[in-house]
Formats: C-alpha cells, sequence, structure tokens
C-alpha cells in the first residue's frame, strides 16, 4: 500500500556521505516534499529557512571519534527550532550530542535486519509490531539521556528513539533503502510531525 502523501514541506538533508542521501531525497520527492542534499559546512543561517531537518548516515564511524567530520552539525541541532530525524551516523551523532556513547555493536549489521518496536509513538504510528529493515553499521549508540528507545534488533538495543524534550527522532536502520519494509511510510509520518 502507498504512502499518504503530504503537503509540500521544505527538507534540508545534511550529507554524512551516505552511498544511500539520494534515496532520502527520492522518497521525500515521491511523498511530495521539497527537499535538498546539503553538505556538513553549510552555514546555519542557510539550514534555518527550512521545515525540518535530516541527517544522513554515512561511512564515518562515530564510534571512534569521526565526529570532526560532521561541520557545523552541532550548530544545526542547538539552532534549529522544527523536526531533525538522524539515520544511521545521524541517529549515533545525535545520541553522542546529548551525551550518550557511542560504541562497537555487539554484532554488525548488514543486509536484513527484523526490527521489533517497542513504542509506536508518531514515528512509528500504524505499523506492525515487527517487520524487516536494512542496515548497514557496525557501531550503535547506548546510554541515550532525555531520549526514549522506540526500536531494536537483536544485537542492536536502540535502534531508534526519540527525544522526550524536543521534536528529534533517530533511526539507526535505513528507512530509505527499498529493502526496508515501511520504509516510505516513516518518512511520511515524519512529514506529518513537520507539519504540526
Amino acid at each position: 500500500m502507498p504512502a499518504q502523501r503530504c503537503d509540500m514541506v521544505k527538507i534540508a538533508i545534511i550529507d554524512f556521505g551516505s552511498q544511500w542521501t539520494h534515496r532520502i531525497h527520492r522518497t521525500l520527492k515521491y511523498l511530495d516534499a521539497e527537499s535538498k542534499i546539503l553538505p556538513v559546512k553549510t552555514p546555519v543561517k542557510e539550514i534555518l529557512a527550512y521545515d525540518a531537518l535530516i541527517l544522513s548516515g554515512g561511512a564515518i564511524r562515530i564510534a571512534l571519534g569521526d565526529s570532526d567530520q560532521t561541520g557545523n552539525s552541532r550548530k544545526y541541532i542547538d539552532k534549529f527550532p522544527g523536526p531533525i530525524l538522524g539515520i544511521c551516523a545521524g541517529q549515533q551523532f545525535i545520541g553522542l550530542h546529548f551525551g550518550g556513547r557511542a560504541q562497537p555493536a555487539v554484532g554488525p549489521e548488514y543486509g536484513k535486519v527484523e526490527l521489533f518496536i517497542d513504542d509506536h509513538d508518531e514515528l512509528f504510528a500504524g505499523l506492525p509490531d515487527k517487520f524487516t529493515v536494512w542496515a548497514s553499521h557496525n557501531d550503535e549508540v547506548v546510554d541515550t539521556p532525555g531520549f526514549r528507545v522506540l526500536a531494536h534488533s537483536k544485537e542492536c538495543s536502540n535502534h531508534a528513539f526519540k527525544s522526550l524534550s524536543r521534536p528529534i527522532w533517530g533511526c539507526l536502520f535505513h528507512p530509505e533503502v527499498e529493502h526496508s519494509e515501511h520504509g516510505s511510510e516513516i518518512y511520511a509520518n515524519f512529514l506529518k510531525l513537520v507539519k504540526k
């Protein structure tokens, strides 16, 4: 069943170097959202012109101290008032920024992973309690103060989370990849949050 389309909103996709960043852009276009892929050193004032922010995945290893390759992203998170979604490395970066720890996962996940939803929240509204997603990571973020865990897998305890105080979410898996079930619905749910 195709995801419900949303009214046009403007999304800034901050590129952490993921091979799937353009898939995020295409998924949002399918959902009638205007998006632009921007480098990590884009001035903060340009970011503030958008309705929402997505931090893409990437080859950077947050757990190994590669966060210096994230440019102005700390400032984006601190100054951007609207909804923010982190994907893979973007999720780990958000977790670290707010005092969590990133570490090598018990079992690195590459390919199809069974995701278990712990809290449907707005991001997973209307979705099953478990479904298959596509993951590509060595690390996971743990001990994230001020965040609630929304989903886990057999190998990772924190596959998705939500801030308890701000409209910020993170997914360790890649909803934009065609092998992820319900991926477009997850992005559609995020867009609904942007319109609130």
